[in-house]
C-alpha cells in the first residue's frame, strides 16, 4: 500500500514538476528530480539535506517493512515537513514474513557498553538484502518520475558491517540498474546511485549535516527504542551515533531512555 502524506500535492506519474529560469539565458530549464531513501535516521536525514543543497527536486521514499523501530517513520515524516518535501511515499512491505534479522523478528538486538565492544562480523541486525529491496523500489519509482539520481545514506566506515553498505555493492547495483531500465537502455535516463556519506565517519556526517541545517532532534537511530520512541543508548546504532556527536564536542539531541 502507498501512503501519501495528507494535504500534500500528489504528482502524476511522469509529470514534470518544476521549472526555473537559467541565469543569463532566455530559456527554461527543468530542475532535476531525485529519489531519496529516507528512513528517518541520522544518515538519511543528512543525505536529504545534501540532495536539496545540490539543487535536486526531492521525492522521498520510506518503508514500513515490519521493523521493530517503526518509530523512525514518524521521524521521516517530520523531516519531510521541515524540508518542504511535497512528495513522500511510505511503502508497506512486510519483511517479518521472512524474518532472519533482529529488526524483523523476535531475535534480541545486541547491546554493548561501548563502541569498542561491537563485533567485527555481520551482526544479527542485518536485514537480508534490505538495501537491494529498497533500491529496487526506488529504481522503479525513479523511472516514473524521470529521475536519474537515487540517493542512499550507506556508510562503510562507522557502520555495523552490513555487506550492502559497501562501495563494491553500490557500483554493482548501479551497473545492474543501467542494464535493467528502459530509460537507461534507450540512453536518455542513465541511473546514478548517489552515496555522499560512504567514506565519512559518523562525526564527519554530523558536522556536514549541521552545516546544512539538519535538525537531528527530528531523527532516530536506535534499533530497539521504547514504545514511546526513546532510544536505548546501547545498540550498535546508538553507540556509533553518540560517539559521533561526542567527537564534535556535542551532546546528542535525541531522547534516550537511560
Amino acid at each position: 500500500m502507498l501512503h501519501h502524506r495528507p494535504g500534500k500535492r500528489r504528482v502524476e506519474p511522469g509529470k514534470r514538476t518544476l521549472t526555473h529560469w537559467v541565469l543569463g539565458t532566455n530559456r527554461m530549464s527543468e530542475q532535476r528530480n531525485a529519489v531519496v531513501l529516507l528512513s528517518g535516521g541520522l544518515d538519511s536525514a543528512t543525505v536529504l539535506a545534501i540532495a536539496r543543497q545540490e539543487g535536486f527536486l526531492v521525492s522521498a521514499l520510506s518503508f514500513r517493512y515490519g521493523q521493530r523501530h517503526e518509530h523512525e517513520l514518524a521521524c521521516a515524516t517530520r523531516l519531510c515537513e521541515q524540508a518542504g518535501v511535497t512528495q513522500h511515499v511510505i511503502l508497506d512491505i512486510d519483511l517479518r514474513k521472512f524474518g532472519g534479522s533482529a529488526l524483523t523478528s523476535d531475535i534480541a538486538v545486541p547491546k554493548h557498553g561501548t563502541v569498542d565492544e561491537i563485533g567485527a562480523g555481520i551482526p544479527v541486525t542485518y536485514v537480508p538484502a534490505r538495501n537491494t529491496v529498497f533500491l529496487s523500489f526506488a529504481l522503479a519509482w525513479s523511472e516514473v518520475l524521470r529521475a536519474s539520481d537515487l540517493f542512499i545514506g550507506v556508510n562503510a566506515l562507522d557502520y555495523s558491517g552490513y555487506p550492502d553498505c559497501r562501495r563494491e555493492y553500490i557500483a554493482a547495483y548501479e551497473q545492474m540498474a543501467n542494464l535493467a531500465t528502459k530509460g537507461a537502455v534507450e540512453g536518455d535516463l542513465p541511473i546514478r546511485i548517489q552515496t555522499p556519506l560512504i567514506d565519512l565517519t559518523k562525526a564527519q556526517i554530523i558536522k556536514q549535516g549541521l552545516a546544512l541545517g539538519v535538525d537531528y532532534r527530528l531523527t532516530t537511530s536506535c534499533y530497539d527504542p521504547t514504545s514511546a520512541g526513546l532510544a536505548c543508548g546501547r545498540c550498535d546504532a546508538c553507540l556509533l551515533r553518540l560517539r559521533g556527536f561526542a567527537e564534535n564536542g556535542l551532546v546528542d539531541p535525541a531522547a534516550y531512555a537511560e
